[in-house]
């Protein structure tokens, strides 16, 4: 049979174009990829700034000097039953920042009075007054023979610069390191015997100064905000009644978050800022108290803070209260003398 010639050669060109067809798709596909690895080499990686850029971080803040100043006298207030009482500013940063500081009466002990750094937690800067909140805490180890100084941070009362927050700027831990410092020179102290004490984000402040000042002999945390940066920024869970924290407080955090990325999106530069990866250089014993009803501070954070303490082998003592509150008002007797009797054995 004869195959007609149309027919012959439809069935010889059907090949070639499809040939000619693949060869098109290939080129396309080829000049797709070239554009696609072209727009790769040209479009910046998701890369953040190296933990080393941020003063918060750990390394950053224990290269920097804490000279602090001497005290000046802003106000000298009605004497405690066994202590002076006076308004003090130090320098900071180059801010004048006060302070509240207690100093024994009689004669001091050989060597001077052991001292204690006295960091409050979160009150909104606008209501802050140095005199107020906290009096029953500082008189406690005051009447107990310590000197205390409770700095007011800069921002709060009548301290200059700006009050940006605890946890995410270097500002308050720089405050306290050189309230430290101050202390020091002060000849009534014995620059030896220094401790810090420190409540909710004073606990946050008094954790990383003393893995910052090798200086600081001794520490007491109440429920402290103390946990790692990924706890922080993803179990913080706070209850009905918790303090509304404003933006001005919350700013910082956010900024960080954008310039250097999520715990999740950068987790070298959060290990890098927070105090709990450097445990084991934390100058000396710390004592810790938390209520479990507290609406504010987590009791998962006391326990964070506990592990890491014991894998990094420091020495600690952790009280947990149940059914207290932040501020540990049901036991508060209790955890204050515990608090004193921890002082006196350790400074």
């Amino acid at each position: 049979m004869t195959v007609p010639a149309l027919f012959l050669f439809s069935l010889l060109a059907v090949p070639a174009a499809a040939q000619n067809q693949t060869a098109q798709n290939q080129t396309a596909q080829n000049q797709t990829a070239q554009n696609q690895t072209a727009q790769n080499q040209t479009t910046p990686k998701n890369t953040f700034p190296d933990a080393s850029t941020s003063p918060l971080s750990i390394a950053a803040m224990r290269a920097r000097s804490y000279p602090g100043s001497a005290f000046t006298v802003r106000q000298t207030l009605r004497a405690g039953g066994n202590y002076s009482r006076q308004v003090v500013s130090y320098q900071s940063d180059g801010l004048r920042i006060g302070a509240l500081l207690t100093v024994p009466s009689g004669t001091p002990p050989k060597g001077g009075w052991p001292a204690i750094v006295f960091n409050h937690g979160y009150i909104p800067p606008n209501v802050y007054r140095t005199t107020e909140r906290y009096a029953a805490y500082q008189d406690a180890f005051a009447r107990a023979g310590f000197v205390t100084l409770k700095s007011d941070y800069r921002g709060h009362g009548s301290s200059q610069g700006e009050a940006v927050g605890g946890y995410f700027d270097p500002g308050y831990t720089t405050d306290v390191l050189n309230a430290a410092a101050s202390l020091r020179k002060d000849r009534r102290v014995n620059a030896a015997r220094l401790g810090m004490w420190g409540h909710s984000m004073g606990g946050a402040l008094t954790l990383r100064s003393m893995v910052i000042d090798k200086s600081i002999k001794a520490g007491v945390i109440w429920a402290g905000v103390v946990a790692p940066y990924e706890l922080l920024q993803n179990g913080w869970t706070r209850r009905p009644g918790a303090e509304v924290i404003p933006y001005s407080a919350r700013r910082r955090g956010i900024e960080l978050r954008a310039k250097y990325g999520t715990v999740e999106q950068n987790p070298a530069f959060w290990r890098a800022v927070s105090p709990n990866s450097f445990l084991q250089d934390v100058s000396g014993p710390i004592q810790l108290h938390q209520g479990t009803a507290d609406a504010e501070v987590p009791v998962t954070f006391h326990r964070a803070l506990e592990q890491g303490l014991k894998a990094a082998g420091k020495p600690f003592v952790a009280y947990v209260y149940r059914g207290d509150n932040h501020d540990l008002s049901r036991n508060l007797t209790l955890a204050l003398n515990r608090s004193v009797a921890f002082f006196r054995a350790n400074l």
